[in-house]
């Protein structure tokens, strides 16, 4: 049998092993230490103007986040349905209530039509939400001129989830420095990794340092261990840092390899009947951290799960779009607002190989695969 060809593997970059080695040498292997400094450091340098903690996933950053602006127990919390779980788990853990927007066609994320329809209705209920989680779904970035002119005008602040966005831009501003705080995630599958972990970035330093605070147990200011609040276990350690100090050293050549891999299928594949890949709209910079495609089985003959599982037996992962928030088992309680534009995505949609180390031997076999019966 051929060799697995995975949705989106690690890659090494040949830096990393000299951080971690440093690590080890110094006998840093303790939470904190000058690879977090320096991995923060490089994050910075890459999005400008902004500040970065370093934690331990891009959920915990996106809890921090909520906390930051001061979501509690009993708010509402607007969020992208058409998404993954760590992007409405914490609002949970906060002891709100998510509220869930559909997407728009144009990128897959908030529709900020529904998005303000969802606003005026919970104000009219007599509940006016508290934050707006928006994400950057495959690295493509939302619409964040409406998003954020929405956001300004009744007052409520955007928590960016970039987690999959990072080395994505919107009318050149990076991703992850558009809301008011931002999530990072570095998993094992991202465009770049630390083998677990992420990073919230804040455009004032006392914000990151009061995530910091707060992800290192809250401990006060004292020779003994004293807290006057709730903290987390939410650090990165210095040794993962290591990891991603010698992964931001090959960053752009990261998101340029994920970019020629949508490129490869929209050219071999793009003039195939009922398949539909997402353009890049004007002024946006996607990562193309995943490829993404949508089949229309009437013209292609097959369905997305047809296509998943005929390519499963030749050893080629592919993955169906996310599942809309608000049909998850655990959140099909909460409120919805939309048509059924994101129901539609997951149905018909379906996640590419797009690992960055992708030989051009694998690529090839992957739209064979997929044009086999065309």
């Amino acid at each position: 049998m051929n060799s697995k060809i995975w949705l989106s593997s690690p890659h090494m970059g040949g830096g990393e092993q000299k951080y971690v080695q440093e690590a080890f040498d110094t006998n840093w292997i303790a939470p904190l230490g000058p690879n977090v400094q320096g991995f923060e450091q490089a994050l910075q340098n890459y999005l400008k103007d902004v500040h970065v903690a370093a934690l331990s996933s891009g959920t915990a950053a996106i809890h921090l986040g909520l906390i930051l602006l001061d979501v509690k127990q009993g708010d509402e919390v607007l969020c992208q349905s058409f998404t993954f779980s760590a992007s409405a788990n914490p609002i949970v853990y906060q002891g709100a209530q998510p509220v869930f927007i559909d997407s728009e066609e144009d990128t897959w994320n908030m529709c900020p039509k529904a998005l303000e329809q969802a606003i005026e209705a919970r104000i009219k209920a007599g509940k006016k939400p508290k934050t707006i989680v928006a994400v950057h779904l495959y690295g493509m970035p939302y619409k964040h001129k409406e998003i954020n002119e929405i956001a300004k005008a009744y007052e409520i602040p955007v928590l960016e989830d970039a987690a999959e966005a990072l080395g994505s831009s919107y009318y050149n501003q990076p991703c992850g420095t558009l809301g008011a705080v931002a999530a990072l995630s570095f998993n094992g599958n991202k465009i770049i990794t630390t083998s677990g972990g992420g990073a919230l970035v804040a455009h004032e330093e006392a914000l990151k340092n009061k995530a910091i605070f707060l992800a290192t147990q809250a401990r006060d200011e004292a020779p003994h261990y004293q807290h006057s609040h709730i903290g987390y276990n939410y650090r990165m350690s210095n040794v993962v840092a290591g990891i991603g100090r010698g992964q931001m050293e090959v960053l752009n050549d990261r998101v340029k390899a994920r970019r020629a891999n949508f490129e490869f299928y929209k050219k071999h594949l793009g003039e195939l009947p009922g398949l539909y890949f997402l353009p890049e709209p004007e002024n946006s910079f996607s990562n193309r951290w995943l490829s993404t495609v949508l089949i229309d089985s009437a013209e292609f003959g097959e369905d997305a799960a047809a296509v998943r599982q005929r390519l499963e037996k030749l050893n080629i992962e592919t993955r169906p779009l996310w599942k809309p928030m608000h049909l998850q088992p655990v959140f099909e309680k909460y409120p919805y607002y939309g048509e059924s534009v994101a129901e539609t995505l997951f149905e018909t949609g379906l996640c590419l190989p797009s690992g960055s180390n992708l030989t051009e031997a694998a690529l090839n076999r992957i739209v064979d695969a997929i044009g086999a019966k065309h």
